[in-house]
């Protein structure tokens, strides 16, 4: 049993096994960043209805288990055949095997996405704790941008339950310690909550949402208060470089909001990963 367990997690199979546990998550992926949004504007109805005094309308149930996929165009249930990561799109070259409807390529994407991920983080991090709370936090990190960039909202059924991850991980030191996790998850908060109000006060308008700050707040807890500065102007920077191709390029309108989350995300990712040897680096060769 040792032996075979030795060999699961050796260099040359632990990646493969990531890669296949990723796709399979990115086939769940797909169900959240297709479900949660719909699943949040439905208790909205139902609580503005309570609020009303009225009876909200009945609707089928609605979960990440409930209803089984189906396809959109003709309600075809998408049997297990269909439904193996990147290989049934494939198959079925992008269409429905009932009424050949289009099946949108960023469902194979974000299952190869999340695979890729996986495998990743397997190898930065060898078989550890560290790989499989990475995997989670990558995963979540996908499924986040994708909302945000579809919705233009970071769901506090995925922010908070990161964040809070975050922080159980590091009461072992898993990535940092737990009081640079504290420290780093309540400034990633402050410090978006204090540029939202003093954009407001100086314009009026808001300039981001509060899911930013409780995302930031997350990658503070996972990485530590230290990672937050290469978070934020990483983000910020990508930030400002795809809004101005937007704007120039695809003619986007300048009051067309632009959202944040995606860049936060991926810088997350990035300071989870290389964070402290991009630090170090940095430090070294202009600080030395």
């Amino acid at each position: 049993m040792s032996d075979a367990f030795a060999a699961l997690a050796s260099p040359a199979v632990l990646p493969w096994l990531a890669l296949v546990l990723g796709l399979c998550a990115g086939s769940f992926l797909n169900v959240v960043v297709h479900r949660l949004p719909r699943m949040m504007e439905r208790e909205w109805v139902q609580q503005c209805a309570e609020l009303r005094g009225e009876v909200a309308p009945a609707a089928e149930p609605l979960n990440l288990l409930v209803p089984r996929s189906r396809c959109p165009s003709c309600g075809h249930g998408i049997r297990a055949a269909e439904n193996v990561p990147v290989l049934s799109w494939l198959w079925l070259r992008g269409r429905c095997s009932a009424c050949r409807a289009p099946i949108g390529a960023r469902y194979p994407v974000v299952e190869a996405l999340a695979g890729l991920a996986a495998a990743g983080c397997a190898v930065h991090f060898g078989f550890s704790p560290k790989a499989f709370a990475a995997m989670v936090f990558v995963w979540a990190a996908i499924a986040m941008s994708l909302i945000d960039f579809d919705t233009q909202l970071l769901p506090d059924s995925l922010t908070l339950p990161l964040l809070w991850l975050g922080l159980l991980l590091n009461v072992a030191g898993t990535f940092t310690d737990l009081a640079s996790a504290v420290i780093g998850a309540a400034s990633g908060y402050l410090v978006l909550w204090c540029v939202y109000w003093g954009f407001k006060l100086l314009t009026g308008k808001e300039g981001m949402g509060y899911g930013d700050f409780k995302l930031l707040a997350a990658i503070g807890a996972w990485t530590g208060w230290k990672m937050l500065p290469l978070a934020i102007l990483l983000s910020s920077f990508i930030g400002a470089v795809v809004g101005i191709v937007l704007i120039v390029l695809a003619k986007r309108g300048r009051n067309v909001p632009i959202p944040f989350g995606p860049y936060l995300a991926g810088a997350g990712v990035v300071a989870l990963l290389w964070g402290p040897s991009l630090t170090q680096r940095y430090f070294s060769q202009f600080w030395a």
